[in-house]
């Protein structure tokens, strides 16, 4: 038996039971919500409340946060204060905040959080910040686990299998591969498309050293078309997710803002994270941090990019490329990023500026004669001796004041090998922050 696995079986046996206030018959809460508003203001509406048999979410560091995110979610026990979980997330809300369309108009946008069921009535608190890291929106609700409006959901799909299993779902961080745009007759299609997904996830750093901490499941889920919108082309489908391309009128940006309907189909099976295939060879994707991946699975460079999307919501890093015609910048130069592969300065130290090796100039100039890789499928031809570990300007889509790790990287061009070592560490550490008890873990 390996050290994790040992490790795993003493204390992932006593993680629930530790976290006092969590329901021991391990139950999840799901939350819907609504987030509206504009680029000026943040609204947060409660809709409803779901309970589903089983619990797929991490069982250590329930108190703790990994990276900050765009929001928090907290539950506190309500008679005593404790905190029983905490998690991060980033929305397309958020985002949507930051272009122009939302200076002319209110949206609204859903969202859906999965939170371990308490035992005894609680307090869950929502927040979300903005573009300086302050909060702009709270809401606080209670929740009461003998509420008899809360409803219970999960009938598994009739058809999902493991496609990669290092453990038991109490154990393993539990990914879930969601068809989107196959109908029914294209169900061996997705499979072998899913295969690809887990095969190039695991064909990097540091996922491939880390693979019995994962497990990897793909779910049948048929859509009446074959084949997802492409508004720019006038082509509407009718899809299991309804996803499409043109997300805040970027030809290549394709989500969903269907979360409740991607949640209802995955209820009754083990997951916490979600990656999406849709069935087109059109280039496009999008990740977004504990949230979805939905990338194309047909394009030809699919392989490289489920693995920067899964980066994004799996990882919250950043994209590492840039261009300087969005509309909103998206980092200010007296804020940090919370996303750990970039920074603008202010707090270096908490970022990769101990791995820089002695002597490295900071800012770090780009090599002599390097290709300018502005969008993240323009380099053609792979970077075969990076420079190492420095200060390189450039990333978070814009040009000047946000700073990366390292020259090239699967965060910045399709033609990267591997994720740079700012992002491995990252990512390394995200993994043992789900799997592994911290000593820094909250004692409150």
């Amino acid at each position: 038996m390996s050290w994790y696995r040992l490790k795993s079986s003493i204390t992932l046996a006593l993680a629930l039971t530790l976290a006092c206030g969590v329901d021991a018959q391990e139950r999840t809460l799901r939350v819907n919500y609504t987030f509206s508003g504009n680029s000026r203001e943040a609204r947060i509406y409660l809709d409803d409340l779901n309970v589903i048999d089983g619990w797929a979410g991490r069982r250590v560091n329930m108190k703790d946060l990994c990276l900050a995110g765009n929001g928090q979610i907290m539950m506190t026990d309500a008679a005593t204060g404790d905190t029983l979980y905490r998690n991060a997330f980033s929305t397309l809300f958020q985002e949507w905040q930051n272009t122009e369309e939302a200076t002319q108009v209110d949206r609204s946008f859903e969202n859906v959080y999965l939170l371990p069921m308490p035992a005894s009535k609680s307090v869950v608190e929502v927040k979300l910040t903005d573009n300086y890291n302050k909060v702009v929106a709270t809401l606080r609700h209670t929740v009461d686990p003998d509420d008899i409006l809360i409803r219970h959901i999960g009938q598994a799909p009739p058809g999902w299998k493991y496609l990669h299993q290092g453990g038991t779902p109490e154990e393993c961080i539990d990914v879930v591969i969601v068809p989107e745009g196959y109908t029914a007759g294209e169900t061996d299609l997705f499979y072998k498309d899913a295969d690809i997904a887990v095969k190039s996830l695991f064909s990097h750093k540091p996922f491939n050293d880390m693979q019995d901490r994962f497990n990897i499941l793909a779910v049948e889920l048929a859509s009446r078309d074959g084949a997802v919108s492409v508004p720019k082309e006038g082509l509407w489908t009718e899809t299991a997710l309804s996803s499409q391309f043109s997300t805040f009128y970027s030809d290549r940006y394709l989500t969903t803002l269907r979360l409740r309907q991607l949640h209802d189909k995955l209820a009754g099976i083990p997951y916490e994270h979600i990656i999406i295939l849709a069935n087109t060879d059109v280039y496009g994707g999008g990740g977004i941090f504990n949230s979805y991946t939905l990338t194309t699975a047909h394009h030809a460079k699919f392989a490289n990019v489920v693995v920067h999307e899964f980066g994004h919501s799996f990882g919250g890093l950043a994209d590492e490329y840039y261009y300087d015609d969005q509309y909103e910048q998206y980092y200010n130069s007296d804020t940090e990023p919370w996303e750990p592969n970039l920074t603008t300065l202010v707090d270096f130290d908490s970022k990769w500026k101990d791995i820089i090796p002695a002597g490295v100039e900071t800012p770090t100039p780009a090599p002599v004669d390097a290709p300018t890789s502005k969008m993240d499928d323009q380099q053609e031809k792979a970077v075969e001796m990076l420079p190492p570990v420095g200060l390189y300007e450039g990333g978070g889509y814009m040009s000047k004041g946000v700073w990366r790790g390292s020259f090239d990287c699967r965060m910045h061009t399709n033609s990267c090998p591997d994720f740079c070592p700012v992002c491995r560490r990252s990512l390394e550490r995200i993994i043992r922050f789900y799997t592994e008890p911290l000593v820094t873990s909250s004692k409150k």
